[in-house]
């Protein structure tokens, strides 16, 4: 569950930041492994929350405050807890990818980042069944493990392999179908995964080229994978070429050509 090498050595923020990721995902994965037996309560349409949810948050506070026990907090489960240090605040998802967790996919991390003044500076998406950490620094750049990462190369649409966040609102009312449509049509294939910050560490090393967003994604989903993007070189706005807002209606991140001819197809 640790790195394998100091070749990278962390930051005191990181430090900390990792050390509550691997001690959340240790359960986490043990609760995956007994899938069957959680226990599981509905929250609203398609957006279920877990005792894993739940006891993985726990732990990320519990973690987080010892390291830095000034610090404020935005999550999933429990929303806004203030800090005594009101220039700081973490970021939380304890299980992004919650219904793929729930039926034993193995495709949901836990999404982790810090802001200093409103502003994301450090970012982590761990996927603890691949071993895989991606994590960024505001400056330093993006890496999954110990290994720099940059987002793909790939200049045309055509060629491109994009994944798509969307609700069910989706599929039921349209909401977003125009462009779902849109970039269906112009894209060599598309995923739908169900996990946003996933996708997004996945455009930050070149396994996606494009990440989509058509209908509102949460803050704590993509804040980590926001910073990823950016520190690998990528580019990330609306689907209209504007600056994106916390609580995205739509999003788009790719390296900026592709981001740029995306943008396009909505003037």
């Amino acid at each position: 569950m640790m790195r394998s090498t100091n070749l990278l050595p962390f930051s005191p923020h990181m430090t900390v930041m990792t050390r509550a990721i691997f001690k959340a995902s240790k359960r986490l994965i043990r609760d995956f492994n007994e899938v069957e037996h959680l226990q599981v309560s509905r929250k609203g349409p398609h957006d279920f929350v877990t005792n894993a949810d739940m006891t993985s948050e726990q732990t990320l506070i519990t973690e987080l405050k010892a390291g830095r026990p000034d610090y404020g907090f935005l999550t999933e489960e429990s929303g806004v807890i203030n800090g005594d240090n009101p220039s700081y605040r973490w970021i939380i998802d304890p299980i992004d990818g919650t219904m793929n967790f729930l039926h034993g996919f193995p495709f949901w991390c836990i999404s982790l980042a810090l802001e200093k003044d409103r502003e994301i500076v450090c970012g982590a998406v761990f996927d603890p069944i691949k071993n895989e950490l991606f994590w960024a620094e505001k400056g330093i750049g993006a890496f999954l493990n110990d290994r720099r990462i940059r987002v793909g190369f790939r200049k045309t649409l055509e060629d491109s392999l994009c994944s798509v966040d969307y609700l069910v609102a989706v599929e039921k009312c349209g909401k977003g179908q125009r462009e779902f449509d849109v970039i269906k049509s112009k894209t060599a294939a598309i995923r739908r995964t169900g996990s946003a910050a996933l996708n997004l560490a996945y455009v930050a090393c070149g396994r996606f080229d494009i990440c989509v967003g058509v209908s509102r994604l949460n803050y704590w989903d993509v804040a980590a994978g926001l910073l990823l993007v950016k520190e690998s070189g990528g580019s990330v706005t609306d689907l209209y070429n504007n600056k994106i807002s916390t609580s995205p209606d739509t999003l788009v991140a790719a390296n900026i050509d592709l981001r740029e001819k995306v943008t396009s197809l909505f003037p």
